[in-house]
């Protein structure tokens, strides 16, 4: 099963400084900023006044005001004697701000609603302001475990829906701008709002709208790491999940630089090992760095690039023997890598061989065997293709050249071609093999062995 990761993990990933800084400049530029507008809607009194002169001086005064504190009784103060004022636009605006600098988000979110809902009585630009402002503050205002969570995330998505909507509308203000360049300015803000959906869709679980959203976001900004992590957890989310498009997605994110990545790398690691269940976990680290190396260079996964599953390696497993072993591992290239991957680490409960050559030891005895189709075919080897260490077991030293041997072991390792070589560990000898004492007679050849457990 898929990790969660923990919120803070989530609000890293989802704003990240550049997606921050970008969204900012692009309120400071696509967006007029909010004096700027309200001095625009003074200088419109004269030929169609909107609001009293109170008005707009309560308002100038809680624009004008420091003080987080202070500001926000002026702005309570403010609609509670105009709470129809067609500034309120620029009062709710001022109201985000304020929440914003005090910590207190929730509201923060329900003022950006609130200027959202005026609709058409507000400008267009504040509007997207405001969602722009919402989308940030979002993830630190969520509360998973409340009792409205959930709509919580559905008001969420329709923001930034509505975000989407308004600003790939918004025709340029500047007729010295070309279409192009201003399409390009939008681009941060709708990668924010993107991202918002997405983050929305994961918590949902609907993780088909959450890869869209985000499959997006990387078209507008390609090396947003966040968005391909956050991508990559949704594939691995899926059921049944997307494994080797979660997994590259999640490689994409590393080679991005994003934060916190020796955990991912390790949260990468544990789903492949998941995934496939190799015989041993130390092979895992060579497919992680051939993932993340192959996923530098390309943001799509090639259809050519897979890993095998669980079920392919039991496959092999259960219809292995030493003689296809020798066979798969000598023949190289992915039958090789394919079968290592599914016997490193197996027990094989009697393996028959000639012995070439030993080497007793303290703590243990190391054989040198070979092993073939044929009783004949072993008998008439010179050299080993078996590595054996036994262990425990201090009278195989009692064993001779030449005289067959039968062994359990673990398969721990090979050598490739042209000096193959199959190496064991924990091996026990057949106690009916070893001598009696040295100079014994030998024992015969015997038939290799049929299957592995």
């Amino acid at each position: 099963m898929v990790q969660e990761v923990g919120k803070e993990m989530i609000r890293k990933c989802l704003l990240t400084k550049a997606i921050l800084l970008s969204a900012l400049m692009w309120t400071c530029t696509v967006a007029q900023p909010l004096a700027t507008r309200a001095q625009q809607a003074q200088d419109q009194t004269t030929a169609k006044p909107t609001y009293t002169i109170p008005e707009y001086n309560a308002f100038q005064a809680a624009n004008a005001e420091k003080d987080s504190q202070a500001r926000l009784k002026l702005l309570d103060d403010f609609v509670a004697k105009f709470p129809n004022s067609t500034l309120n636009q620029y009062v709710y605006q001022l109201y985000i701000k304020t929440y914003t600098e005090l910590k207190n988000y929730p509201k923060a979110v329900e003022y950006a609603d609130k200027l959202s809902a005026l609709g058409d009585k507000a400008d267009v630009t504040q509007r997207l302001q405001a969602l722009v402002q919402r989308c940030q503050v979002f993830p630190y205002a969520f509360n998973a475990k409340a009792p409205d969570a959930a709509d919580q995330l559905n008001k969420e998505r329709s923001a930034a829906q509505e975000g989407i909507k308004l600003l790939t509308a918004l025709p340029k203000s500047d007729p010295k701008m070309t279409d192009a360049q201003f399409e390009e300015q939008k681009k941060p803000a709708l990668a924010l709002f993107q991202n918002a959906a997405g983050f929305a869709c994961s918590q949902l679980k609907d993780y088909q709208c959450a890869i869209t959203a985000f499959k997006t976001v990387l078209s507008l900004t390609p090396t947003d790491a966040a968005a391909s992590y956050r991508m990559g957890v949704a594939y691995l989310e899926m059921k049944p999940p997307q494994a080797l498009d979660g997994f590259w997605a999640l490689g994409r994110a590393i080679n991005l630089k994003i934060p916190d990545s020796d955990k991912i790398k390790d949260y990468l690691r544990r789903q492949i090992l998941a995934y496939e269940q190799p015989g041993c976990d130390s092979l895992a680290d060579a497919q992680l760095n051939e993932l993340l190396q192959l996923s530098a260079n390309s943001p799509d996964r090639p259809a050519t690039y897979t890993i095998p599953s669980a079920d392919d390696l039991n496959k092999i497993r259960t219809s292995s023997n030493i003689l296809t072993v020798l066979a798969d591992l000598k023949a190289g290239g992915d039958k090789a890598k394919m079968t290592w991957l599914a016997l490193c680490g197996a027990e094989f409960p009697e393996v028959v061989g000639k012995l070439i050559d030993i080497t007793p030891g303290t703590d243990s005895v190391q054989l040198k065997l070979y092993t073939g189709a044929t009783p004949e075919e072993i008998q008439a080897a010179t050299t080993a293709n078996l590595d054996v260490k036994v262990v425990g077991q201090p009278e195989a030293s009692r064993l001779e050249k030449e005289q067959g041997v039968r062994f359990s072991g673990t398969l721990v390792g090979y050598d490739p071609d042209p000096n193959f070589m199959l190496h064991w560990d924990k091996a026990k000898v057949n106690s009916e093999d070893i001598p009696t004492e040295k100079g014994g007679a030998k024992k015969p050849v015997h038939k290799p062995a049929a299957k592995k457990n």
